[in-house]
Parts: C-alpha cells; sequence; structure tokens
C-alpha cells in the first residue's frame, strides 16, 4: 500500500474518532426533570417484576418485597420533601454574596431526620424480605449484588 494512501486512512480514522466523542459527549443521554408519579409506578413495577422473575418469587415473597418498593418509595418522597427543584434550593444557597449557612444547615437537619425516621423501616422491610427467601434466592440475591451494575444491568 502506497504511504500517502496510509496517512489518508490514519488521518480519516483518527478524525473519525474525535468526531464520534465529540458528538457522544454533546449529546444529552437524561432527562434531569424530576420523575412524575406515573413515571416512578412504571419503572417500580419493571423493578418488582424483574426482581420477582430472576428470584422466582412466591406470592407471599412477592408481597413482602412490595412492602419494601414501598417503604423505600416513601422514603424517596420523605427525602424529596415539598421542593420540586432541589438544584434550585442549592442554588438558593449561594445566590447572594454570602453562603447561606443557616439555610444550609437547616437543609442538612430536615433529609438527616427523614433518615433517622424513615430508615429502620426500609432495613426492617428488607430483612423481612431477605429472611422470606429461601437458601437457594438468598444466595442468587447474594451474587447479583456482588455483580458490579446490580439489579438494573441487563440479562
Amino acid at each position: 500500500m502506497k504511504h500517502w494512501i496510509k496517512r489518508s486512512l490514519m488521518a480519516f480514522t483518527g478524525a473519525s474518532i474525535a468526531v464520534g466523542g465529540l458528538a457522544a459527549c454533546g449529546t444529552r443521554h437524561h432527562d434531569r426533570a424530576p420523575m412524575s408519579a406515573e413515571k416512578i409506578a412504571e419503572v417500580r413495577g419493571k423493578v418488582v417484576n424483574r426482581i420477582t422473575s430472576k428470584l422466582d418469587l412466591n406470592a407471599e415473597q412477592q408481597q413482602k418485597l412490595n412492602l419494601l418498593a414501598d417503604k423505600v418509595q416513601a422514603q424517596r418522597t420523605a427525602l424529596m420533601g415539598q421542593t420540586t427543584d432541589p438544584r434550585g434550593d442549592v442554588r438558593a444557597l449561594v445566590a447572594g454574596e454570602k453562603f447561606d449557612r443557616a439555610r444550609a444547615l437547616s437543609l442538612l437537619d430536615e433529609k438527616t431526620r427523614v433518615v433517622q425516621v424513615s430508615t429502620p423501616e426500609v432495613i426492617n422491610a428488607f430483612a423481612d424480605f431477605y429472611d422470606s427467601l429461601n437458601p437457594t434466592q438468598q444466595a442468587e440475591l447474594r451474587e447479583r449484588l456482588q455483580k458490579r451494575r446490580g439489579w438494573w444491568s441487563r440479562g
């Protein structure tokens, strides 16, 4: 192959990689808006169905899984609080000339209180679900949790 053809192909390949990389970095992959109640219910249903099928859960186990999902959702809702724009809350802390320390501490206290109150319920729901699994299902759950991406991975 002639020298100029090799150089041209290498230049074309390099340019293609550079343009492809820039295009990939320039696209938005996720919508940053909070999920609607319908979207949350849809995702929750998919996750529960996926876990149910992967672990081959019976009706009692699925009921405990649904209770766990309810507790996790309640905790998430409580953590979000009344705000519709959590990033806006953070931006408000730095909106003035000085950092709003009092508001930052208030936000921290609010979130900490929610975690302290709701986390024991989530832990108990998870413990009840886990304890209802047979040893084979428990081993499968532990194996899936060891994987890098856990339940969210495909396959």
